[in-house]
């Protein structure tokens, strides 16, 4: 598993107060380091926006504990090791196949349609589908459900950001 971060621009930072320090030709050019191709082979992109005091002091608002979403996520891998389990050394949803994809991944209309469309505006690649399908996967896993619904779908989808033609244009 490989997690990485960066930063959107040379000044560590993108649209906010601080994002005067860089021009979007900077914020561009900066972002064509990396490379299409390996963008197409992570399967999260998530942008963490800075999170302003008020939000940080105010106890009022209660996150999910990490027992909860620790149990969950067990709950989650064990779908999957009993989903693969017929399989010689296949264990989780990353480790799909196309074949595996068509078999574990059958979309609903609504949801089959969420996703052209998204293929179609985002102009996402035949890579970035397959992996769309195995995320969503791993959502509907973690809310213990059969089928992927296309909410499984719309978030799988927004975790392709650095994907969009046009982020920074």
């Amino acid at each position: 598993m490989l997690v990485a971060s960066m930063n959107p621009s040379p000044s560590g930072y993108f649209i906010d107060e601080h994002a005067s320090s860089a021009t979007m030709a900077e914020m561009r050019r900066y972002m064509s380091k990396i490379s299409g191709p390996l963008l197409d082979r992570i399967d999260l992109h998530i942008e963490v926006n800075p999170v302003p005091f008020e939000k940080l002091s105010d106890k009022s608002l209660q996150a999910e504990s990490s027992d909860v979403i620790r149990k969950r996520v067990i709950e989650a891998r064990n779908i999957q090791l009993n989903r693969f389990k017929e399989k010689e050394n296949m264990f989780y949803n990353a480790q799909m196949t196309s074949s595996l994809l068509r078999e574990h991944c059958v979309l609903n209309d609504e949801s089959l349609e969420l996703l052209k469309k998204a293929m179609d505006k985002l102009n996402l690649s035949a890579r970035a589908y397959d992996r769309i399908l195995k995320v969503a996967r791993t959502i509907a896993d973690l809310e213990s459900s059969q089928n992927i619904k296309a909410n499984h779908i719309a978030e799988a989808i927004q975790y392709r950001s650095l994907d969009r033609e046009g982020w920074l244009a």
